[in-house]
C-alpha cells in the first residue's frame, strides 16, 4: 500500500516546480531586445565598445537572439593596403542582419553606415601623415560602398 501511494506522491512533487515556473517560449526575446540593439549600433566610440565587450561574451546575449553571423568585409578586403577594417565591418553586418530580421532595417541603414564610417575612420586615427590620409580615403571608399550598394546587397540576401 506504501508503494502505491509513495509513487503518485514522488510524480507530484517532481512535477510542482515545473508547474510553478511560468511556461514561455524558448524563442522570446526580452523585451528591451531593440533598445539593446540601438545602443550598439550608434556612431560613438561608447557604442563600439559596448557591442565588442558582448561580441567577445556572446554566451551572455543568448537570450536575446542576436545573429552575430558576419561575413566581415563581403567581397572587398577585410583589410586594404594593411588597414584592418575587420572589426568594422563585422559590426556594420551585426547591424545589417539584427535590424533586417526585425523588420527595421530601411528605417536605420543610414545610421549603420555612418556607424561603419565612424568605426573605419577610428582605425584610421592609429596612423598619422600620408598612411593616415590614404586610410581615410579608403574609409570613405568603404562607406561609400555600403551607402550606396548596401540596399541591393541587404535586398539580395533577403530574397534567397
Amino acid at each position: 500500500m506504501r508503494r502505491r501511494l509513495a509513487a503518485p506522491l514522488v510524480v507530484a512533487a517532481l512535477a510542482l516546480p515545473a508547474a510553478l515556473i511560468p511556461a514561455t517560449s524558448a524563442s522570446a526575446a526580452p523585451a528591451d531586445k531593440m533598445q539593446v540593439l540601438s545602443s550598439w549600433t550608434q556612431t560613438s566610440a561608447a557604442s563600439y565598445n559596448a557591442w565588442y565587450a558582448a561580441r567577445s561574451n556572446q554566451g551572455q546575449w543568448a537570450a536575446y537572439g542576436f545573429d552575430w553571423s558576419t561575413d566581415y568585409c563581403s567581397s572587398s578586403p577585410d583589410n586594404p593596403f594593411g588597414f584592418p577594417f575587420q572589426t568594422p565591418c563585422a559590426r556594420h553586418d551585426f547591424g545589417y542582419r539584427n535590424y533586417k530580421a526585425a523588420g527595421a532595417f530601411d528605417a536605420n541603414k543610414s545610421r549603420l553606415d555612418s556607424a561603419f564610417y565612424e568605426d573605419l575612420k577610428r582605425v584610421c586615427n592609429n596612423y598619422s601623415g600620408a598612411t593616415k590620409t590614404s586610410c581615410n580615403s579608403t574609409a570613405w571608399t568603404y562607406y561609400q560602398a555600403v551607402s550606396i550598394f548596401g540596399f541591393k546587397a541587404a535586398k539580395a540576401t533577403a530574397d534567397k
